[in-house]
């Protein structure tokens, strides 16, 4: 059995998730559906939406914030901010350009959060 806290809400249920014998899982400590879809999630794929920054030059800025356009492996993250800490962005970035296609061969893009001139 592991127990994770939910995400979801505000609430911070306390989800305990167990195997059964079929392969399938039970959640319980949760107040919603959402919750047990998290905890099913938390414990067979976890995943996460990364959030960082990157350097930038000829901008007023000297890093720009970026995220990923949706969630990669938990796994991945490492692997992720190897290749994050590598770039170099030249003014003008706009909100919402691509820095990073197929972050890690995940299939997720970075994308820059803030625009700088």
């Amino acid at each position: 059995m592991r127990e994770v806290i939910c995400i979801v809400c505000p609430k911070g249920c306390h989800l305990n998730i167990e195997e059964n014998a079929d392969g399938g899982y039970t959640v319980t400590g949760g107040s919603c559906e959402k919750g047990t879809e998290y905890g099913i999630s938390e414990v067979t794929n976890p995943v996460r939406v990364l959030t960082s920054t990157v350097k930038i030059e000829g901008g007023k800025l000297v890093r720009c914030p970026v995220r990923t356009d949706g969630s990669i492996p938990k796994d991945k993250i490492f692997e992720s901010m190897e290749e994050i800490n590598n770039v170099t962005l030249h003014a003008p970035v706009r909100v919402g350009d691509v820095v990073i296609e197929n972050l890690a061969g995940t299939g997720v893009s970075l994308i820059a959060t803030r625009d700088d001139a």
